[in-house]
């Protein structure tokens, strides 16, 4: 193994995420070496990739000496047993939202990692949003004042049950909380905390369906602020993701991120417009201006920046740096998306 170049990395899949949030961030660049991808059917990484291994099972994927780290980029529900089998085959770790379906497979992954020497990595992309980060420069320079409220949302209109059958069926880690929910608890926790308590509300409103595609989460801190958390399937107009109110003013700010739809399009993670958002999508800041009105200002878009996640990892795992996604982080989450014991 290299101890202090390139990381060589395996994917053990190449749907969507693998081909749009792994495969163009591992290639390309001086920190890793996109090894191997498993693919038991549809050879799509190889025809991508040229040099690429195209492993036809993920135990095939795991022997391979030459890895370092895996990417658990596989249905929810497999999370865990995948990145146990890993670990436990001497690689570390990358792994997808949700990084666990339960707080305890969790506690045992870290375990793992601790007792193998191995690094155990979650993977949360959207503290790297443009509109995210927009939100906590504003955040940081304290333009509101104290925070008081607090609105993350992420909205999608989805009437029909969608083909991902471990998504749409009663399986661990299904529903939208664990979906898009994952992404607005990692955000604010991030930015506040654990904290003091919670309240959830969830809901099934599409015909045929199986799992939540509605819920809201309020998480109420010791300072006052109130943050509320909302994902739905069924939003014909999404509203701001971003609205927070505080003592001196407001931010509103559209979930306007363009990474995905560049890297979907052909766009690479190194190309010179990658992340930048259009002007006319910029936040919106309302604040005292000291004289009895209020000033009106626009929030410049911050630069999307996924490939942070990626130059983490290699920090971590060759200096030994801290991960920007701590293991309390990633605890307090699946206590919160917990589903509710029945009595």
């Amino acid at each position: 193994m290299n101890k202090q170049g390139k990381i060589t990395t395996g994917l053990l899949a190449y749907g969507m995420s693998g081909k749009v949030f792994h495969a163009p961030f591992l290639c390309g660049n001086d920190l890793f070496d996109l090894r191997a991808v498993v693919e038991r059917t549809k050879k799509n990484a190889y025809a991508d990739y040229p040099g690429i291994v195209s492993y036809d099972s993920i135990d095939d994927l795991l022997r391979d000496p030459q890895i370092e780290l895996v990417i658990v980029n596989t249905p929810n529900d497999t999370h865990f047993e995948f990145a146990k089998r890993a670990i436990e085959y001497g690689k570390h770790v990358l792994i997808e939202k949700p990084f666990a379906p339960t707080l305890e497979e969790a506690n045992e992954l870290f375990a793992l990692g601790e007792k193998y020497r191995k690094h155990v990595f979650a993977y949360h992309n959207r503290r790297f949003d443009s509109d995210f980060l927009s939100l906590k420069y504003v955040l940081e320079k304290k333009f509101v004042g104290q925070p008081i409220e607090l609105h993350l949302r992420f909205d999608r209109y989805k009437t029909a049950i969608g083909p991902k059958v471990f998504k749409e069926t009663k399986r661990p880690a299904a529903g939208v909380m664990y979906d898009l929910g994952s992404h607005l608890l990692d955000q604010a926790l991030s930015l506040f905390g654990k904290p003091k308590s919670m309240t959830k509300i969830a809901g099934a409103y599409r015909v045929g369906s199986e799992v939540d595609d509605y819920g809201t989460i309020i998480l109420s801190y010791v300072s006052g602020l109130n943050v509320f958390i909302t994902t739905s399937l069924l939003v014909a107009d999404p509203q701001a993701a971003f609205v927070l109110h505080g003592t001196n003013g407001s931010f509103v700010k559209h979930r306007t991120d363009v990474q995905e739809a560049q890297l979907l399009s052909g766009i690479k993670p190194y190309d010179a417009s990658y992340g930048v958002e259009a002007t006319d999508v910029d936040g919106v800041l309302t604040i005292n201006n000291g004289d009895g009105g209020l000033d009106r200002l626009i929030v410049p878009s911050a630069k999307g920046q996924y490939e942070e996640v990626f130059r983490h990892v290699y920090e971590s795992i060759r200096h030994g740096a801290p991960y920007y996604v701590t293991p309390d982080q990633i605890r307090w989450q699946l206590e919160i998306l917990a589903p509710a014991k029945r009595k």
